[in-house]
């Protein structure tokens, strides 16, 4: 830990060949905030795949932030406190890399009794001993005493949404397209994903619903239709029948929820039969949290209300298959409840139970399962501890099943709103995948859901 107080050194008590040492290791956070903080996001710094083609075959740091070291120790270090900068030379001789230690060497090489100017070499080497800048620092050193308690700087968190979003996107990458009928989308948001989506290679868009409409819609809202088929239909109820059929008859991958409300939405697809799989239907959200060291998996918050413990089975077994498509082949699942203990008077708790003890008995497959827990005890290892839980899920938790429908979606919409996660959601266990949307979605998390659609219709050809 740094000392608790941070003093100087005057003009007076610095003598020619003192020298004073800072050690840092360059970590990917540190080029992120350099670049935040100056505006330069030269791609050989933010952009790895550019970084891997240029001469130095990798992301290397800005040259300033070895330059900003040694501005460290003279403002805090040698001289310290009082320090004012004159003037300062660097030259560069080598990159720094991720996990480069640089060693910065402050040595004082000539004093000016007239002005209390002092210069000072300036070195920088590496973990391996080789000289990556130097130059001559000149400053006005202080001749006042000061010893001041060390500020405690802020904790800085980089949410580099962007990246996260990409990271999704690019999990689409060498997938065939898939056929996406998006059942009246009649406002501009729906427009806007479809074609997104198609431009990215993600859909073929298929828009039904009143084509005047849609028409006039796009033009307004400078949307460009040309990669997308349009079906006219009267009216919402027709635009869902004529997915629906679509779906049934192999012509579309994907069903995507246009101007119609959820619950109308989904009573009518349901109540096709071509369309029903072999589970109940049931909707996962996929987040990215920043603060969360893997994606969360949530379900259900959008379909079944009340699940009955026979829903549930269903429910888990279709959330545990979806984390098996997004990469995780035993995902730790995390039965939710309000407390962590099985008492008749709670049912979700009593369910809870039942699931563990399918799982051991290979009712429910695929993962490893543990509750009933609360939601602090199931992604934090440290309130686990506290609470004394010991188990393979509990801190650690890749899906979580809510015991109902409102407590899903409080949950999962305090995440999307308040921990800036990226998200997308689905729903399983039809003949296709189905994607729910509403006007408050962004763009950005429809397309996620659309790129999540497509890597379950993918596993499901």
């Amino acid at each position: 830990m740094p000392a608790a107080y941070i003093e100087n050194r005057t003009y007076g008590e610095i003598q020619v060949g003192d020298s004073a040492i800072l050690t840092r290791t360059l970590r990917p956070q540190d080029i992120q905030l350099f670049a935040v903080m100056s505006g330069d996001v030269n791609p050989a710094h933010v952009d790895p795949e550019y970084a891997h083609s240029s001469m130095f075959h990798e992301v290397i740091a800005h040259g300033m932030w070895g330059g900003a070291l040694i501005s460290t120790v003279l403002g805090t270090e040698f001289p310290g406190p009082g320090t004012i900068y004159v003037s300062q030379t660097l030259r560069f001789s080598r990159p720094v890399k991720v996990g480069d230690q640089i060693t910065i060497k402050i040595t004082c090489k000539q004093k000016f009794d007239h002005n209390k100017h002092i210069i000072f070499d300036c070195l920088c080497t590496n973990q391996d001993g080789l000289k990556v800048i130097s130059g001559e620092a000149e400053v006005l050193a202080p001749t006042e005493k000061v010893k001041r308690e060390r500020f405690e700087l802020p904790e800085v968190t980089i949410s580099d949404r962007w990246a996260r979003y990409k990271k999704l996107l690019a999990r689409a990458k060498g997938l065939p397209a898939a056929a996406a009928v998006f059942a009246q989308p009649v406002h501009a948001e729906s427009l806007q994903s479809a074609v997104t989506a198609a431009e990215s290679g993600i859909l073929r868009p298929v828009l039904v619903g009143p084509e005047k409409e849609i028409r006039e819609l796009a033009r307004a809202n400078n949307i460009d239709l040309l990669r997308c088929r349009l079906i006219d239909a009267p009216h919402a109820r027709a635009a869902v029948a004529h997915a629906a059929e679509m779906a049934r008859s192999g012509d579309a991958d994907i069903i995507v929820q246009g101007d119609i409300t959820t619950a109308d939405f989904m009573a009518r697809l349901i109540g096709h039969d071509g369309l029903r799989g072999v589970r109940r239907f049931s909707h996962v959200l996929y987040l990215d949290v920043p603060n969360y060291p893997r994606p969360i998996i949530i379900s259900d918050m959008m379909v079944n209300i009340e699940p009955t413990l026979e829903e549930k089975i269903e429910i888990t077994q279709n959330a545990i298959d979806f984390a098996h498509i997004m990469g995780t082949p035993e995902p730790k699942v995390a039965i939710l409840a309000g407390i962590d203990t099985v008492t008749p008077k709670m049912r979700a708790t009593v369910d809870a139970a039942a699931l563990c003890k399918m799982a051991e008995r290979g009712q429910i497959t695929g993962a490893l399962l543990d509750g009933p827990l609360g939601i602090d005890n199931a992604i934090s290892l440290v309130a686990a501890k506290g609470a004394h839980i010991k188990s393979a899920v509990a801190g650690r938790a890749d899906v979580l099943i809510a015991p109902d429908l409102e407590a899903g979606n409080m949950l999962a919409k305090q995440l999307e709103h308040l921990s800036d996660a990226v998200s997308g959601g689905v729903v399983l266990g039809g003949r296709v995948p189905i994607v729910l949307a509403n006007r408050n979605d962004s763009i950005e998390s429809r397309v996620a859901s659309l790129v999540l659609a497509l890597l379950v219709a993918n596993q499901q050809r």
